[in-house]
Parts: structure tokens; sequence; C-alpha cells
């Protein structure tokens, strides 16, 4: 399988406290990879570290056969990466249209904007109904289709999704990871850190099971969602 990214030997330290402990794992072209674990177990760093937000103490982050360790977060936009984070961060005092647009704004084209304006829209029907409304006054869910929609508009090969059910309802719940299903059925890579481990293992083909800043499980989805350690720590719903 050809990787996209590959993450070797990752140390990442918040003052003196060891957050990320020689972490190595690889997401291939065209997967959704999810890692799970507790609260605090390093999943969100991780995903920080990958988009140049929070540097590496040491190891290397490999992205498409380039090694990005040391790119800042804003560069990675224009080589096809994407990161929707946690809390979803939108431009609450702009409208749906004006955020959606910034997602865009490395991109030339206004053709090519136009029709994925238009492709975003189909996707989220709401977003499109809502377009002029200013971006505070959505829902939850709302606004997490607000914030992967602006994700998408920059055209990525690789979304990063942090935490994208934190907060919703059930029924916006099963629509969000049906949307991201049908992302990654578009063509797109996802790598998904989400604390409903149960859903992001149901649409995963492959994880890894983060504990205080290492990886203790990995495999594919479908065999972790029978492991009696996974199920007895992240399972019992």
């Amino acid at each position: 399988m050809e990787k996209i990214l590959e993450v070797e030997e990752l140390n990442v330290f918040y003052g003196v406290i060891h957050a990320i402990k020689d972490l190595s794992f690889y997401v291939g072209k065209g997967e959704i990879v999810t890692l799970i674990g507790a609260n605090g177990a390093g999943k969100t760093t991780t995903l920080q570290t990958v988009t140049g937000l929070i540097p590496a103490k040491s190891g290397s982050v490999k992205y498409d056969g380039k090694n990005i360790t040391k790119v800042p977060g804003h560069k990675l936009v224009s080589e096809g990466i994407a990161h929707v984070p946690e809390g979803r961060r939108i431009f609450a005092d702009l409208t749906v249209y004006q955020n959606l647009m910034l997602g865009a704004y490395t991109r030339k084209d206004k053709n090519e904007i136009a029709a994925n304006l238009e492709m975003i829209y189909k996707r989220f029907p709401r977003l499109a109904e809502r377009k002029e409304q200013r971006a505070g006054t959505l829902s939850g869910g709302e606004q997490q289709m607000l914030a992967m929609g602006r994700a998408l508009m920059s055209n990525p090969k690789m979304i990063l999704l942090d935490e994208p059910s934190m907060g919703l309802s059930p029924i916006y719940v099963n629509e969000i990871f049906d949307i991201i299903k049908k992302i990654n059925e578009d063509g797109v890579t996802v790598l998904l850190v989400e604390q409903n481990a149960n859903k992001a293992l149901s649409i995963a083909d492959r994880a890894y099971v983060l504990e205080t800043g290492k990886i203790v499980l990995e495999g594919k989805a479908s065999e972790l969602m029978e492991n009696p350690q996974v199920k007895a720590a992240y399972l019992s719903e």
C-alpha cells in the first residue's frame, strides 16, 4: 500500500511533560485511519504536530514522500493537507459563505473554486440554505459541517479531523460520520481522532490505540472492535 503519511519515532514535550513518546504510525492513500484513546492520551497533540502547529522535539513526519516535520501549518494547506480542529474554530461573525471562501485562500482558479463551492453546497444542503447567515448562529452540528466544508474548499488530498462528533446530538453524529465516509469515497484520505470509538471503528480501515502518548494496540478497525481490551476500555457505552 502506498503511504501518504508516515510518522516515525515522534517525541513531543509540553515544558517538562513528555506528551508523545516515540510515536510511529502510517496512513495509506485512500484509507480512513482512526486514533482512539482516553482524554489526555495525546491524540490531539499528534494531529497538531503532524500539521506543524506544535513542534516535535525529535522524530519525523513525511507526507507524500516529503519530510514536513519543520514545515509551518499554513504552508501545508497548499500541499494538500486540511485540518479540522477540535472545537470547530469557525469565524462566528462571518457568514457561512465567507467562512467557506476562506478555506480556498491558497487557490487561484476562480472557476474551480466556484465548482468546489457548488459541490460543498450539494454535500451540505443546510450550508446552502444558510449561506448568508452568520456562522455563530448555526447549531453545533451545522458548525461542524461548516468546519468540514471549509477544509474541503482547499481541495485536500488528506483531511485530519479532530473530535468531529464532540458535543453533537446523536442524529448529527450519524450524519457527520456518513459525510466522513462519503468524503473518503470521493478519494480523500482521512486521519480521524474521535472520542466515540464505536463510531470511529465502524467507518475506519485501520486504527491505533493511544495511551499516555504511546501506541499500545494497532490493527484493522474491524478486529480492534472485537478486541476484549478495546471493548472494555472504549466500547462499553
